[in-house]
């Protein structure tokens, strides 16, 4: 399965996965249809799947339109979704399955940025390749997504099963938000060797405008704050020794950031 990383609007990526040997795509979370228009066509590829991870619109915005192109395709996303994302027709819970190709994802159930939101992660295949995951707006490379509907309760247990993935798991996710989660991130962490590092390294890419996804689980358990509520130093940062509270208090944070 090859991945694609597909810039659209602003600063989002859609993701196109691609079966070179039956020659078809499945694209995950399409803001735009141009861009996913343009990479099929130059793959010769046939749309069979949409996966969305949750309804907003920066991540369904192309779905009837590609439906209109592709009418037998179908479009994936969350049970508690239902009614909300454009043209669903299958309804995911914890523990399902989706196939696509040779390749057998499964379905997390990570609410907290949204009451619906669900992540894909395929595992490797072959011992010591990557795993793949698709997490939306969940967890993000150095950050992790705003508190819309869900509570902080909700987002570490969330994450929580994120981080529990392998550490050579990619992270594809949905926003190039790197530099400005990892500026924060520093304010909070700054004795972090790991985090300084990534920080000097991601300013360099991004001053080139080369792009910071995918991230990985490895990477991110040393240096993103937000999947170390229960280091030392965040605890410090914040004062509190409660997970949960640690957690709420960092998001606070960053959303004043």
């Amino acid at each position: 399965m090859k991945i694609y990383r597909l810039p659209a609007l602003s600063d989002n990526y859609i993701f196109l996965l691609h079966d070179p040997n039956q020659n078809i795509g499945a694209v995950v979370d399409p803001a735009e249809v141009r861009p996913v228009q343009e990479k099929l066509e130059l793959l010769g590829a046939e749309l069979v799947a949409i996966f969305n991870t949750h309804h907003h619109s920066d991540h369904v915005g192309a779905n009837q339109q590609l439906i209109r192109k592709f009418p037998k395709l179908k479009v994936y996303g969350g049970i508690e979704d239902r009614g909300r994302i454009p043209g669903q027709q299958v309804f995911l819970q914890e523990g399902d399955r989706v196939q696509f190709g040779q390749r057998v994802g499964e379905v997390l159930f990570v609410p907290g940025h949204t009451s619906g939101h669900i992540a894909y992660y395929f595992p490797p295949v072959v011992t010591g390749e990557t795993g793949e995951l698709f997490c939306g707006d969940t967890l993000f490379a150095g950050g992790c997504g705003r508190l819309f509907e869900g509570t902080p309760a909700q987002m570490v247990e969330s994450l929580s099963k994120l981080r529990n993935l392998a550490d050579n798991t990619r992270i594809w996710c949905a926003h190039e938000y790197t530099l400005k989660n990892l500026q924060f991130a520093i304010t909070v962490d700054e004795q972090n060797a790991d985090l300084k590092s990534r920080f000097a390294e991601v300013k360099e890419a991004r001053s080139r405008n080369e792009a910071t996804v995918p991230s990985m689980i490895g990477v991110e358990k040393r240096t993103n704050p937000f999947l170390r509520w229960d280091q030392p130093s965040m605890n410090l940062a914040v004062q509190s020794q409660d997970p949960v509270q640690t957690f709420a208090r960092l998001r606070g944070k960053k959303d004043r950031f």
